[in-house]
């Protein structure tokens, strides 16, 4: 028998790693022509993490020549070998290694590393690589795409969609660039009412500081993806939610469903639920909006809080010019194209980038939001949220004594530089010890697309 009929004696136990529920890779060993031992992966079943189909075929060989030196023996497997299997594999000093599929992620034959080319090492294995790949890594993959349809459908089950909103598809959200955290959901909020939120959740839950990111309208927690990985890197855990209507989030058919308060509730019951704590506080138009009125509900709760092209809404002074010239545009074209705007203000940004906004929203039934939130703005002094504003105008001016920091796209022509002076002067009155705003000169509205150096800044600020 030869390279390819041994694989496929591989690609056997592969097939039955994958019926028992587990990641289908198969391995046989071979000894002089002959097979000696097969195995396939089974950390599952097995409780153990070292139960890899090479580690597993490997242990039979050995038992049945009566040596753990393999010097005569082939060992074929059906997907590359990660380091911990390499390393074994050498040190069995296997004669030869044949491997199936290229693992770009783990390998350690190539792919990632190689650790069968280090002349540093006492013994050299041969290796061949792409023999029956295609196969091998089609069973890979039917294997990780049932995997997810079936999180799917118990995500489905968990919180069943009600009859008055959307759900976005999760087949839009795919390979987004970026973007790789994995999705978290609730659905039994008090104010949800059966809808499902979605948000991220990364870094280590005791970590000393944790970062709530609030987007805004038309954005979602993508709007972080620049951000989220410098917070992540100095040990700090980064909270992002998608506001209801939103990213990944439900979407309730009609715009009245939308309100001020309604929201502002969502997002209290949302951190209460996961008794967030030492929190900084990170803010951009509707997040600012709303977000900006939670910290007086639950001032311990809070570390800091860093604040982007925002404003509050109080009702007894008159809306900037920019964000009325920005609401009648979006009433005159409610279906306008999203990633068009991102990509006008970000000229930086890729297509699939600006592609990557407009996933959550596929057609106008799943725009209830974007159409809702620009007059849900607070004009007037008896409008829903106008005086919560006002109330949290009075503590961040009298009650908040945390740290503070601001930072300004200066291109931002509906919440910029002028709007952003007003807001410091509540936020940062004098004597509070606060840093002059961070203007960032290339940011526009959504400078969170230039966030590097601000979650940067944040870093060095919030102790």
């Amino acid at each position: 028998m030869d390279d390819l009929g041994f694989m496929r004696l591989a690609l056997d136990q592969a097939h039955a790693a994958a019926t028992a529920g587990e990641v289908p890779v198969g391995a046989v060993v071979v000894h002089r022509g002959q097979v000696i031992a097969t195995g396939r992966n089974a950390p599952v079943a097995d409780h153990d993490p070292t139960a890899h189909a090479e580690i597993v075929a490997l242990r039979a060989a050995a038992a049945r020549l009566g040596n753990y030196r393999l010097a005569d023996c082939t060992l074929y497997v059906t997907l590359e070998p990660c380091a911990m299997c390499a390393g074994a594999l050498l040190h069995a000093r296997l004669q030869r290694v044949v491997f199936g599929a290229a693992e770009p992620k783990t390998g350690a034959a190539g792919s990632v590393v190689n650790l069968f080319e280090q002349p540093q090492l006492n013994h050299q294995t041969a290796l061949q690589g792409g023999v029956l790949a295609e196969p091998a890594g089609e069973l890979l993959q039917h294997f990780f795409r049932q995997r997810r349809e079936q999180h799917a459908q118990a995500h489905r089950m968990a919180h069943p969609l009600r009859d008055d909103a959307l759900r976005t598809p999760d087949s839009a959200f795919a390979d987004l660039p970026g973007y790789p955290w994995a999705p978290r959901y609730v659905s039994d909020l008090l104010a949800l009412a059966g809808l499902r939120l979605h948000y991220l959740d990364e870094g280590p839950p005791d970590a000393r500081l944790t970062y709530l990111c609030l987007h805004g309208n038309p954005a979602w927690s993508y709007l972080y993806r620049k951000m989220i990985p410098v917070w992540l890197a100095a040990g700090h855990r980064v909270v992002a939610p998608d506001l209801i209507g939103f990213g990944k989030s439900d979407k309730p058919k009609k715009d009245a469903a939308h309100t001020f308060s309604w929201h502002r509730q969502v997002l209290l019951e949302f951190i209460d639920r996961l008794d967030l704590q030492n929190m900084v506080l990170v803010v951009q138009d509707w997040g600012g909006i709303l977000g900006l009125t939670l910290p007086m509900a639950a001032p311990h709760r809070y570390h800091g809080l860093l604040v982007m092209n925002t404003t509050l809404t109080t009702g007894d002074a008159p809306l900037p010019p920019g964000f009325l010239a920005w609401r009648e545009m979006c009433a005159k074209q409610p279906e306008f194209d999203v990633a068009r705007l991102f990509a006008r203000g970000n000229p930086h940004l890729s297509p699939d980038e600006c592609a990557a906004y407009c996933a959550p929203f596929p057609d106008k039934g799943h725009r209830a939001a974007l159409r809702a939130f620009p007059p849900m703005v607070p004009e007037h002094c008896d409008a829903d949220g106008a005086a919560t504003s006002r109330a949290a105008r009075d503590f961040w001016r009298h009650d908040w004594h945390r740290p503070t920091l601001m930072a300004v796209g200066a291109q931002d022509p509906v919440l910029g530089p002028p709007v952003m002076r007003a807001l410091y002067d509540v936020l940062c009155p004098p004597g509070s010890g606060n840093p002059k705003p961070l203007i960032i000169e290339q940011g526009g509205h959504f400078v969170q697309e230039h966030g590097e150096p601000i979650a940067q800044a944040a870093v060095r600020f919030f102790k």
